[in-house]
Protein backbone atom coordinates (compact mmCIF):
# COMPACT_ATOMS: atom_id res chain seq x y z
CA UNK A 1 0.00 0.00 0.00
CA UNK A 2 2.85 2.37 0.91
CA UNK A 3 4.60 1.61 -2.41
CA UNK A 4 1.45 2.40 -4.35
CA UNK A 5 1.04 5.72 -2.54
CA UNK A 6 4.64 6.64 -3.35
CA UNK A 7 4.12 5.77 -7.03
CA UNK A 8 0.94 7.84 -7.12
CA UNK A 9 2.80 10.78 -5.58
CA UNK A 10 5.61 10.53 -8.16
CA UNK A 11 3.09 10.32 -11.00
CA UNK A 12 1.30 13.41 -9.70
CA UNK A 13 4.59 15.31 -9.44
CA UNK A 14 5.53 14.35 -13.00
CA UNK A 15 2.09 15.09 -14.49
CA UNK A 16 2.09 17.76 -17.18
CA UNK A 17 -0.17 20.81 -16.95
CA UNK A 18 -0.15 24.05 -18.92
CA UNK A 19 0.62 26.96 -16.59
CA UNK A 20 2.51 30.25 -16.58
CA UNK A 21 6.17 30.52 -15.63
CA UNK A 22 5.16 32.52 -12.56
CA UNK A 23 2.88 29.75 -11.31
CA UNK A 24 5.60 27.24 -12.11
CA UNK A 25 7.93 29.04 -9.70
CA UNK A 26 5.37 28.61 -6.92
CA UNK A 27 4.79 24.95 -7.74
CA UNK A 28 8.55 24.34 -7.72
CA UNK A 29 8.82 25.88 -4.25
CA UNK A 30 5.99 23.70 -2.97
CA UNK A 31 7.54 20.60 -4.52
CA UNK A 32 10.76 21.37 -2.62
CA UNK A 33 8.88 21.56 0.68
CA UNK A 34 9.12 25.34 1.07
CA UNK A 35 6.52 26.70 3.46
CA UNK A 36 7.99 30.15 4.22
CA UNK A 37 9.80 32.72 2.10
CA UNK A 38 10.93 36.29 2.65
CA UNK A 39 10.79 39.10 0.17
CA UNK A 40 9.73 42.45 -1.22
CA UNK A 41 7.64 42.88 -4.39
CA UNK A 42 8.32 45.08 -7.40
CA UNK A 43 7.57 45.38 -11.10
CA UNK A 44 9.85 42.68 -12.51
CA UNK A 45 8.74 40.01 -10.03
CA UNK A 46 5.06 41.00 -9.90
CA UNK A 47 3.76 37.99 -11.88
CA UNK A 48 5.23 35.64 -9.28
CA UNK A 49 3.69 37.68 -6.47
CA UNK A 50 0.34 37.50 -8.25
CA UNK A 51 0.57 33.72 -8.13
CA UNK A 52 1.71 33.85 -4.48
CA UNK A 53 -1.59 35.55 -3.72
CA UNK A 54 -3.41 32.46 -4.99
CA UNK A 55 -1.32 30.08 -2.88
CA UNK A 56 -1.44 31.91 0.46
CA UNK A 57 -2.89 28.88 2.21
CA UNK A 58 0.16 26.78 1.24
CA UNK A 59 3.04 29.24 1.15
CA UNK A 60 3.64 31.91 3.77
CA UNK A 61 5.30 35.02 2.36
CA UNK A 62 6.89 37.38 4.89
CA UNK A 63 7.05 40.98 3.75
CA UNK A 64 10.32 42.33 5.13
CA UNK A 65 11.02 46.06 5.15
CA UNK A 66 14.20 45.80 3.07
CA UNK A 67 15.55 43.13 0.72
CA UNK A 68 18.66 42.71 2.89
CA UNK A 69 16.27 41.84 5.71
CA UNK A 70 14.77 39.14 3.49
CA UNK A 71 18.13 37.42 3.01
CA UNK A 72 19.08 37.61 6.69
CA UNK A 73 15.65 36.29 7.68
CA UNK A 74 16.07 33.43 5.21
CA UNK A 75 19.49 32.76 6.77
CA UNK A 76 18.11 32.67 10.30
CA UNK A 77 15.32 30.35 9.17
CA UNK A 78 17.79 28.02 7.45
CA UNK A 79 20.30 27.94 10.28
CA UNK A 80 17.72 26.97 12.90
CA UNK A 81 15.50 24.68 10.83
CA UNK A 82 18.16 22.99 8.71
CA UNK A 83 16.02 23.69 5.61
CA UNK A 84 16.82 25.87 2.61
CA UNK A 85 15.97 29.53 3.21
CA UNK A 86 14.24 31.38 0.38
CA UNK A 87 14.34 35.10 -0.44
CA UNK A 88 12.65 36.86 -3.35
CA UNK A 89 13.05 40.35 -4.80
CA UNK A 90 12.52 42.42 -7.92
CA UNK A 91 15.17 43.52 -10.41
CA UNK A 92 17.70 46.34 -10.14
CA UNK A 93 17.97 47.76 -6.62
CA UNK A 94 15.77 45.02 -5.22
CA UNK A 95 18.22 42.42 -6.48
CA UNK A 96 21.36 44.32 -5.49
CA UNK A 97 19.98 44.80 -1.98
CA UNK A 98 20.19 41.02 -1.59
CA UNK A 99 23.94 40.92 -2.16
CA UNK A 100 25.13 41.47 1.43
CA UNK A 101 22.97 38.62 2.71
CA UNK A 102 24.03 36.38 -0.16
CA UNK A 103 27.71 37.08 0.55
CA UNK A 104 27.10 36.37 4.24
CA UNK A 105 25.44 33.05 3.40
CA UNK A 106 28.25 32.10 1.04
CA UNK A 107 31.07 32.50 3.55
CA UNK A 108 29.03 30.92 6.37
CA UNK A 109 27.82 27.96 4.23
CA UNK A 110 24.11 28.68 4.65
CA UNK A 111 21.70 26.98 2.22
CA UNK A 112 19.62 29.67 0.53
CA UNK A 113 17.81 30.14 -2.79
CA UNK A 114 17.27 33.71 -3.95
CA UNK A 115 14.80 34.43 -6.73
CA UNK A 116 14.95 37.75 -8.55
CA UNK A 117 12.78 39.21 -11.26
CA UNK A 118 14.41 40.67 -14.35
CA UNK A 119 13.37 42.88 -17.26
CA UNK A 120 12.04 41.15 -20.35
CA UNK A 121 14.57 39.15 -22.36
CA UNK A 122 14.27 41.53 -25.32
CA UNK A 123 15.40 44.42 -23.06
CA UNK A 124 18.48 42.73 -21.61
CA UNK A 125 21.58 44.86 -22.15
CA UNK A 126 19.65 48.04 -23.00
CA UNK A 127 19.89 49.67 -19.55
CA UNK A 128 16.15 49.33 -19.21
CA UNK A 129 14.38 50.62 -16.09
CA UNK A 130 15.60 48.69 -13.04
CA UNK A 131 17.88 46.45 -15.08
CA UNK A 132 21.11 45.24 -13.49
CA UNK A 133 23.30 42.27 -14.38
CA UNK A 134 22.55 40.50 -11.11
CA UNK A 135 24.05 37.25 -12.40
CA UNK A 136 27.36 39.00 -13.03
CA UNK A 137 27.18 40.92 -9.76
CA UNK A 138 26.37 37.86 -7.65
CA UNK A 139 28.74 35.38 -9.29
CA UNK A 140 31.59 35.86 -6.76
CA UNK A 141 29.26 35.34 -3.77
CA UNK A 142 27.03 32.48 -4.89
CA UNK A 143 27.56 28.75 -5.08
CA UNK A 144 25.75 28.86 -8.43
CA UNK A 145 23.48 31.23 -10.32
CA UNK A 146 21.43 31.23 -13.50
CA UNK A 147 19.30 33.56 -15.60
CA UNK A 148 16.08 32.07 -16.98
CA UNK A 149 14.77 33.69 -20.18
CA UNK A 150 12.08 31.15 -21.14
CA UNK A 151 9.42 29.57 -18.98
CA UNK A 152 10.17 25.97 -19.96
CA UNK A 153 13.55 26.16 -18.18
CA UNK A 154 12.04 27.00 -14.78
CA UNK A 155 11.44 23.47 -13.39
CA UNK A 156 14.89 22.13 -14.23
CA UNK A 157 16.75 25.22 -13.00
CA UNK A 158 14.74 25.50 -9.77
CA UNK A 159 15.31 21.83 -9.00
CA UNK A 160 19.03 22.25 -9.61
CA UNK A 161 19.09 25.40 -7.47
CA UNK A 162 17.65 23.64 -4.42
CA UNK A 163 19.89 20.61 -4.86
CA UNK A 164 23.04 22.72 -5.06
CA UNK A 165 22.00 24.99 -2.18
CA UNK A 166 21.48 22.12 0.27
CA UNK A 167 23.96 19.46 -0.85
CA UNK A 168 27.61 19.02 0.08
CA UNK A 169 28.94 22.22 1.58
CA UNK A 170 25.74 24.30 1.51
CA UNK A 171 25.54 27.80 0.11
CA UNK A 172 23.42 30.44 -1.60
CA UNK A 173 22.10 30.08 -5.15
CA UNK A 174 20.47 32.84 -7.20
CA UNK A 175 17.91 32.34 -9.97
CA UNK A 176 17.10 35.41 -12.09
CA UNK A 177 13.89 35.17 -14.14
CA UNK A 178 13.01 37.55 -16.94
CA UNK A 179 9.49 38.97 -16.92
CA UNK A 180 8.53 37.37 -20.22
CA UNK A 181 9.45 33.96 -18.79
CA UNK A 182 7.09 34.59 -15.89
CA UNK A 183 4.18 35.34 -18.25
CA UNK A 184 4.82 32.58 -20.80
CA UNK A 185 2.77 29.39 -20.57
CA UNK A 186 4.23 25.92 -21.02
CA UNK A 187 3.60 22.28 -20.14
CA UNK A 188 4.82 22.05 -16.55
CA UNK A 189 6.12 18.97 -14.79
CA UNK A 190 8.60 18.77 -11.93
CA UNK A 191 11.30 16.31 -11.01
CA UNK A 192 13.66 16.85 -8.10
CA UNK A 193 17.36 17.04 -8.87
CA UNK A 194 19.55 14.35 -7.30
CA UNK A 195 22.85 14.95 -9.06
CA UNK A 196 24.64 17.42 -11.32
CA UNK A 197 27.24 16.36 -13.85
CA UNK A 198 30.76 17.49 -12.86
CA UNK A 199 29.61 18.33 -9.30
CA UNK A 200 30.44 16.02 -6.40
CA UNK A 201 28.40 16.89 -3.34
CA UNK A 202 30.78 15.10 -1.01
CA UNK A 203 33.99 13.11 -1.44
CA UNK A 204 34.09 9.42 -0.62
CA UNK A 205 35.77 8.72 2.70
CA UNK A 206 39.23 7.22 2.19
CA UNK A 207 39.69 4.23 4.50
CA UNK A 208 43.50 4.54 4.41
CA UNK A 209 43.32 8.17 5.53
CA UNK A 210 40.93 7.16 8.33
CA UNK A 211 43.42 4.59 9.59
CA UNK A 212 46.28 7.10 9.41
CA UNK A 213 44.22 9.60 11.38
CA UNK A 214 43.24 6.99 13.97
CA UNK A 215 46.90 6.00 14.45
CA UNK A 216 47.86 9.62 15.14
CA UNK A 217 44.98 10.03 17.60
CA UNK A 218 45.88 6.83 19.43
CA UNK A 219 49.55 7.84 19.72
CA UNK A 220 48.95 11.45 20.77
CA UNK A 221 49.80 12.54 24.31
CA UNK A 222 48.35 16.05 24.02
CA UNK A 223 45.56 15.94 21.42
CA UNK A 224 43.19 18.86 20.91
CA UNK A 225 40.05 19.15 18.76
CA UNK A 226 38.82 22.33 17.10
CA UNK A 227 35.33 21.90 15.67
CA UNK A 228 33.29 24.16 13.44
CA UNK A 229 29.90 24.42 11.82
CA UNK A 230 30.58 21.33 9.71
CA UNK A 231 29.37 19.27 12.68
CA UNK A 232 26.01 21.06 12.62
CA UNK A 233 25.64 21.15 8.84
CA UNK A 234 26.48 17.44 8.67
CA UNK A 235 24.06 16.59 11.50
CA UNK A 236 26.99 14.86 13.16
CA UNK A 237 26.49 16.05 16.73
CA UNK A 238 25.96 12.58 18.24
CA UNK A 239 28.83 11.04 16.28
CA UNK A 240 31.11 13.89 17.33
CA UNK A 241 30.17 13.51 20.98
CA UNK A 242 30.85 9.75 20.86
CA UNK A 243 34.20 10.41 19.16
CA UNK A 244 35.56 12.88 21.72
CA UNK A 245 34.19 10.95 24.69
CA UNK A 246 35.81 7.68 23.66
CA UNK A 247 39.32 9.19 23.57
CA UNK A 248 38.67 11.99 26.09
CA UNK A 249 39.65 14.72 23.66
CA UNK A 250 39.55 18.36 24.84
CA UNK A 251 37.41 20.16 22.25
CA UNK A 252 37.30 23.85 21.39
CA UNK A 253 34.93 25.56 18.97
CA UNK A 254 34.83 28.27 16.37
CA UNK A 255 31.96 30.74 16.76
CA UNK A 256 29.92 28.91 14.11
CA UNK A 257 30.65 25.57 15.77
CA UNK A 258 29.21 26.82 19.07
CA UNK A 259 26.19 24.76 20.26
CA UNK A 260 27.21 21.61 18.34
CA UNK A 261 28.35 20.36 21.76
CA UNK A 262 26.58 21.50 24.95
CA UNK A 263 28.54 24.27 26.65
CA UNK A 264 28.33 22.32 29.92
CA UNK A 265 30.00 19.21 28.49
CA UNK A 266 33.19 18.42 30.44
CA UNK A 267 35.23 18.13 27.23
CA UNK A 268 34.03 21.50 25.95
CA UNK A 269 37.06 23.72 26.65
CA UNK A 270 35.75 26.92 25.06
CA UNK A 271 36.25 29.14 22.05
CA UNK A 272 39.35 29.62 19.91
CA UNK A 273 40.22 32.79 18.04
CA UNK A 274 40.74 36.49 18.52
CA UNK A 275 38.45 36.77 21.56
CA UNK A 276 38.47 33.08 22.44
CA UNK A 277 39.26 31.47 25.75
CA UNK A 278 42.72 31.58 27.26
CA UNK A 279 43.24 27.81 27.55
CA UNK A 280 42.40 26.58 24.04
CA UNK A 281 44.22 29.48 22.41
CA UNK A 282 47.35 29.13 24.51
CA UNK A 283 47.42 25.34 24.35
CA UNK A 284 47.01 25.31 20.57
CA UNK A 285 50.75 25.95 20.55
CA UNK A 286 51.43 23.17 23.05
CA UNK A 287 49.33 20.27 21.75
CA UNK A 288 51.08 17.50 19.81
CA UNK A 289 48.05 16.75 17.63
CA UNK A 290 45.46 19.23 16.36
CA UNK A 291 42.26 17.62 15.06
CA UNK A 292 40.21 20.08 12.99
CA UNK A 293 36.66 18.99 12.17
CA UNK A 294 34.34 20.95 9.89
CA UNK A 295 36.23 24.23 10.17
CA UNK A 296 38.35 26.20 7.70
CA UNK A 297 41.23 27.73 9.72
CA UNK A 298 39.93 31.27 9.36
CA UNK A 299 42.44 34.05 10.11
CA UNK A 300 40.46 35.08 13.21
CA UNK A 301 41.05 31.55 14.55
CA UNK A 302 44.70 31.12 13.64
CA UNK A 303 46.30 34.54 14.05
CA UNK A 304 49.81 34.50 12.62
CA UNK A 305 49.96 31.34 10.53
CA UNK A 306 53.75 31.13 10.76
CA UNK A 307 53.35 30.68 14.53
CA UNK A 308 50.18 28.58 14.58
CA UNK A 309 50.47 25.06 16.02
CA UNK A 310 53.85 24.55 14.34
CA UNK A 311 54.77 21.87 16.90
CA UNK A 312 51.65 19.81 16.19
CA UNK A 313 50.65 17.31 13.58
CA UNK A 314 47.32 18.32 12.03
CA UNK A 315 44.38 16.12 11.01
CA UNK A 316 41.68 17.89 9.00
CA UNK A 317 38.20 16.36 8.62
CA UNK A 318 36.60 18.43 5.84
CA UNK A 319 33.91 18.11 3.16
CA UNK A 320 35.34 20.80 0.87
CA UNK A 321 38.71 19.84 -0.68
CA UNK A 322 39.42 23.52 -1.40
CA UNK A 323 39.78 24.17 2.35
CA UNK A 324 42.44 21.50 2.91
CA UNK A 325 45.99 22.89 3.09
CA UNK A 326 44.66 26.34 2.14
CA UNK A 327 45.89 27.97 5.33
CA UNK A 328 47.31 25.24 7.56
CA UNK A 329 49.35 22.32 6.27
CA UNK A 330 47.85 18.99 7.31
CA UNK A 331 49.51 15.69 8.13
CA UNK A 332 46.33 13.77 7.26
CA UNK A 333 43.26 15.06 5.44
CA UNK A 334 40.07 13.04 5.82
CA UNK A 335 37.75 14.25 3.09
CA UNK A 336 34.05 13.54 3.37
CA UNK A 337 30.86 14.23 5.26
CA UNK A 338 31.55 14.72 8.99
CA UNK A 339 28.83 12.30 10.07
CA UNK A 340 30.14 9.48 7.89
CA UNK A 341 33.80 10.14 8.69
CA UNK A 342 33.23 10.16 12.45
CA UNK A 343 31.09 7.04 12.30
CA UNK A 344 33.84 5.20 10.47
CA UNK A 345 36.76 6.34 12.63
CA UNK A 346 35.06 5.61 15.96
CA UNK A 347 35.88 1.85 16.01
CA UNK A 348 39.48 2.64 15.04
CA UNK A 349 40.35 4.86 18.00
CA UNK A 350 41.28 3.67 21.46
CA UNK A 351 39.69 4.64 24.73
CA UNK A 352 41.92 7.07 26.58
CA UNK A 353 41.92 9.46 29.54
CA UNK A 354 44.43 12.32 28.95
CA UNK A 355 43.73 13.45 32.53
CA UNK A 356 46.92 15.43 32.98
CA UNK A 357 46.47 17.18 29.63
CA UNK A 358 42.83 18.02 30.37
CA UNK A 359 44.02 19.44 33.67
CA UNK A 360 46.05 22.03 31.76
CA UNK A 361 42.85 23.46 30.27
CA UNK A 362 41.30 23.66 33.73
CA UNK A 363 44.35 25.53 35.06
CA UNK A 364 44.16 28.06 32.23
CA UNK A 365 40.41 28.44 32.73
CA UNK A 366 41.02 29.27 36.40
CA UNK A 367 43.50 31.97 35.35
CA UNK A 368 40.98 33.41 32.89
CA UNK A 369 38.22 33.39 35.49
CA UNK A 370 40.39 35.29 37.94
CA UNK A 371 41.73 37.79 35.39
CA UNK A 372 38.67 38.27 33.15
CA UNK A 373 35.46 36.36 33.81
CA UNK A 374 35.01 37.26 37.47
CA UNK A 375 34.85 41.00 36.80
CA UNK A 376 32.63 40.53 33.74
CA UNK A 377 30.08 38.17 35.28
CA UNK A 378 30.17 39.43 38.87
CA UNK A 379 31.23 43.09 38.55
CA UNK A 380 31.69 45.35 41.52
CA UNK A 381 31.96 48.54 39.46
CA UNK A 382 28.93 50.73 38.93
CA UNK A 383 28.50 50.25 35.18
CA UNK A 384 26.65 47.25 33.76
CA UNK A 385 28.71 44.77 31.72
CA UNK A 386 27.58 42.92 28.60
CA UNK A 387 28.70 39.66 30.20
CA UNK A 388 26.37 40.00 33.17
CA UNK A 389 23.47 40.60 30.77
CA UNK A 390 24.30 37.30 29.09
CA UNK A 391 24.47 35.65 32.53
CA UNK A 392 20.92 36.80 33.29
CA UNK A 393 19.69 35.61 29.88
CA UNK A 394 21.22 32.20 30.68
CA UNK A 395 19.48 32.17 34.06
CA UNK A 396 16.13 33.01 32.49
CA UNK A 397 16.41 30.65 29.51
CA UNK A 398 18.11 27.71 31.20
CA UNK A 399 20.38 27.41 28.18
CA UNK A 400 17.49 26.43 25.90
CA UNK A 401 17.10 29.67 23.92
CA UNK A 402 18.32 30.42 20.42
CA UNK A 403 20.72 33.36 20.68
CA UNK A 404 21.03 35.48 17.54
CA UNK A 405 23.88 37.98 17.79
CA UNK A 406 24.90 40.83 15.55
CA UNK A 407 28.54 41.87 15.02
CA UNK A 408 30.82 43.64 17.46
CA UNK A 409 31.72 43.51 21.14
CA UNK A 410 28.30 42.22 22.14
CA UNK A 411 28.74 39.34 19.64
CA UNK A 412 31.94 38.24 21.36
CA UNK A 413 30.35 38.55 24.80
CA UNK A 414 27.35 36.54 23.58
CA UNK A 415 29.51 33.78 22.09
CA UNK A 416 31.82 33.67 25.11
CA UNK A 417 29.14 33.59 27.81
CA UNK A 418 25.92 32.19 26.32
CA UNK A 419 25.01 28.71 27.51
CA UNK A 420 23.53 26.14 25.12
CA UNK A 421 22.00 22.75 25.75
CA UNK A 422 21.09 21.92 22.16
CA UNK A 423 22.41 22.32 18.66
CA UNK A 424 21.43 25.02 16.12
CA UNK A 425 21.19 27.55 18.94
CA UNK A 426 23.91 30.07 18.12
CA UNK A 427 23.07 32.17 15.06
CA UNK A 428 25.54 34.88 14.10
CA UNK A 429 27.38 36.33 11.13
CA UNK A 430 30.77 34.65 11.25
CA UNK A 431 32.91 35.09 8.18
CA UNK A 432 31.49 38.28 6.69
CA UNK A 433 30.81 40.03 9.99
CA UNK A 434 27.62 41.76 8.83
CA UNK A 435 26.31 44.48 11.10
CA UNK A 436 22.52 44.54 10.90
CA UNK A 437 22.32 40.74 10.67
CA UNK A 438 20.70 39.92 14.00
CA UNK A 439 17.25 41.54 13.95
CA UNK A 440 16.03 40.07 10.63
CA UNK A 441 17.87 36.78 11.27
CA UNK A 442 16.05 36.46 14.60
CA UNK A 443 12.72 36.85 12.81
CA UNK A 444 13.64 33.99 10.49
CA UNK A 445 14.97 31.90 13.37
CA UNK A 446 11.70 32.29 15.29
CA UNK A 447 9.74 31.15 12.24
CA UNK A 448 12.14 28.25 11.71
CA UNK A 449 11.72 27.11 15.34
CA UNK A 450 8.48 28.66 16.63
CA UNK A 451 8.50 26.44 19.72
CA UNK A 452 11.80 27.93 20.96
CA UNK A 453 12.62 31.24 22.60
CA UNK A 454 14.68 33.40 20.26
CA UNK A 455 16.74 36.23 21.73
CA UNK A 456 18.44 38.77 19.49
CA UNK A 457 21.47 40.35 21.17
CA UNK A 458 22.46 43.49 19.29
CA UNK A 459 24.66 46.55 19.70
CA UNK A 460 23.27 50.05 19.29
CA UNK A 461 25.20 50.43 16.02
CA UNK A 462 24.14 47.25 14.25
CA UNK A 463 20.57 47.62 15.50
CA UNK A 464 20.10 50.84 13.58
CA UNK A 465 21.29 49.27 10.33
CA UNK A 466 18.14 47.12 10.02
CA UNK A 467 15.86 48.71 12.63
CA UNK A 468 13.09 48.94 10.02
CA UNK A 469 12.53 45.19 10.45
CA UNK A 470 10.60 46.03 13.61
CA UNK A 471 7.83 46.58 11.06
CA UNK A 472 8.12 42.94 10.02
CA UNK A 473 7.72 41.92 13.67
CA UNK A 474 4.70 44.20 13.98
CA UNK A 475 3.04 42.65 10.93
CA UNK A 476 3.91 38.99 11.57
CA UNK A 477 3.63 39.01 15.39
CA UNK A 478 6.91 37.06 15.56
CA UNK A 479 7.61 36.77 19.30
CA UNK A 480 11.28 37.73 19.10
CA UNK A 481 13.01 39.02 22.23
CA UNK A 482 15.33 41.91 21.36
CA UNK A 483 18.15 42.99 23.68
CA UNK A 484 20.10 46.07 22.64
CA UNK A 485 23.31 46.53 24.60
CA UNK A 486 23.71 50.28 24.34
CA UNK A 487 27.15 51.75 25.05
CA UNK A 488 26.69 54.75 22.74
CA UNK A 489 29.72 53.64 20.74
CA UNK A 490 30.66 51.43 17.84
CA UNK A 491 32.19 49.36 20.59
CA UNK A 492 34.56 47.00 18.81
CA UNK A 493 36.05 49.73 16.62
CA UNK A 494 36.35 51.96 19.70
CA UNK A 495 38.19 49.17 21.56
CA UNK A 496 40.73 48.94 18.74
CA UNK A 497 41.07 52.71 18.71
CA UNK A 498 41.74 52.64 22.45
CA UNK A 499 44.30 49.85 22.28
CA UNK A 500 46.06 50.56 19.00
CA UNK A 501 45.29 54.18 18.01
CA UNK A 502 45.98 56.08 21.27
CA UNK A 503 42.28 56.58 22.05
CA UNK A 504 41.61 58.62 18.91
CA UNK A 505 37.88 57.84 18.80
CA UNK A 506 37.36 58.81 15.18
CA UNK A 507 33.69 58.56 14.17
CA UNK A 508 32.78 55.85 16.68
CA UNK A 509 30.71 57.71 19.29
CA UNK A 510 26.99 57.37 18.67
CA UNK A 511 24.26 59.92 19.35
CA UNK A 512 21.32 57.57 19.60
CA UNK A 513 17.56 58.06 19.39
CA UNK A 514 15.06 57.06 22.04
CA UNK A 515 14.98 53.33 21.36
CA UNK A 516 12.04 52.80 23.72
CA UNK A 517 9.92 55.36 21.88
CA UNK A 518 10.77 53.71 18.56
CA UNK A 519 9.85 50.26 19.90
CA UNK A 520 6.55 51.57 21.23
CA UNK A 521 5.93 53.20 17.86
CA UNK A 522 5.95 49.67 16.47
CA UNK A 523 3.61 48.57 19.28
CA UNK A 524 6.24 46.45 21.02
CA UNK A 525 6.46 45.95 24.74
CA UNK A 526 9.60 47.75 25.83
CA UNK A 527 11.77 48.46 28.85
CA UNK A 528 15.09 50.14 29.64
CA UNK A 529 17.61 49.03 32.29
CA UNK A 530 20.18 51.42 33.71
CA UNK A 531 20.74 49.88 37.17
CA UNK A 532 22.08 46.48 38.15
CA UNK A 533 19.29 45.85 40.64
CA UNK A 534 16.72 46.01 37.81
CA UNK A 535 18.53 43.73 35.37
CA UNK A 536 17.44 40.24 36.47
CA UNK A 537 13.76 41.11 36.86
CA UNK A 538 13.70 42.93 33.51
CA UNK A 539 15.25 39.98 31.69
CA UNK A 540 12.76 37.64 33.38
CA UNK A 541 9.88 39.88 32.31
CA UNK A 542 11.14 39.83 28.74
CA UNK A 543 11.58 36.07 28.63
CA UNK A 544 8.16 35.42 30.14
CA UNK A 545 6.40 37.60 27.57
CA UNK A 546 4.38 35.67 25.00
CA UNK A 547 4.81 38.56 22.58
CA UNK A 548 7.79 40.32 21.06
CA UNK A 549 9.68 42.37 23.62
CA UNK A 550 12.36 45.06 23.35
CA UNK A 551 14.87 45.49 26.18
CA UNK A 552 17.50 48.22 26.12
CA UNK A 553 20.36 47.74 28.58
CA UNK A 554 22.59 50.76 29.04
CA UNK A 555 26.03 49.26 29.60
CA UNK A 556 29.36 50.81 30.47
CA UNK A 557 30.53 53.05 27.60
CA UNK A 558 34.20 52.07 27.44
CA UNK A 559 34.19 48.43 28.48
CA UNK A 560 36.38 46.02 26.50
CA UNK A 561 36.12 42.36 25.58
CA UNK A 562 39.06 40.21 26.68
CA UNK A 563 40.96 37.98 26.15
CA UNK A 564 42.16 39.38 22.84
CA UNK A 565 44.73 38.36 20.26
CA UNK A 566 45.82 41.44 18.29
CA UNK A 567 45.67 41.13 14.51
CA UNK A 568 48.75 39.37 13.17
CA UNK A 569 49.84 38.09 16.57
CA UNK A 570 50.29 34.48 17.57
CA UNK A 571 47.57 32.63 19.45
CA UNK A 572 50.12 32.40 22.28
CA UNK A 573 50.24 36.20 22.51
CA UNK A 574 46.76 36.39 23.99
CA UNK A 575 46.07 39.45 26.15
CA UNK A 576 43.99 39.08 29.28
CA UNK A 577 43.74 42.83 29.84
Amino acid sequence: MATKTKEQTEQKTNQTEKISGAEAVIKCLLAEGVDTLYGYPGGAIMPVYDELYKYQDQLHHVLTRHEQGATHSAQGYARVSGKVGVAIATSGPGATNLITGIADAQIDSTPMVCITGQVGAHLLGTDAFQETDIVGISTPVTKWNYQITKASDIPEIMAKAFYLARSGRPGPVLVDITKNAQFEEFDFSYKKCTSVRSYRAKPDVNEVKLQEAATLINEAKKPMVVFGQGIILGQAEEEFKAFIEKANLPSAWTILGLSALPTSHPLNVGMVGMHGNYGPNKLTNECDLLIAIGMRFDDRVTGDLSRYATQAKVIHFEIDPAEVDKNVKTEVAVLGDAKESLQKILPLINENSHEEWLGEFKKHDAVEFDKVKKDVLYPEKEGLTMGEVMKEINNASGGDAVIVSDVGQHQMFACRYAEFNQTKSNITSGGLGTMGFALPAAIGAKMGAPEREVVAVIGDGGYQMTIQELGTILQTKAAVKIVVLNNEFLGMVRQWQQLFFDKRYASTEMVNPDFIAIAKGYHLKANRVTKREDLASSVQEMMQSEEAFFLEVCVEKEDNVFPMIPTGASVSDIRLE
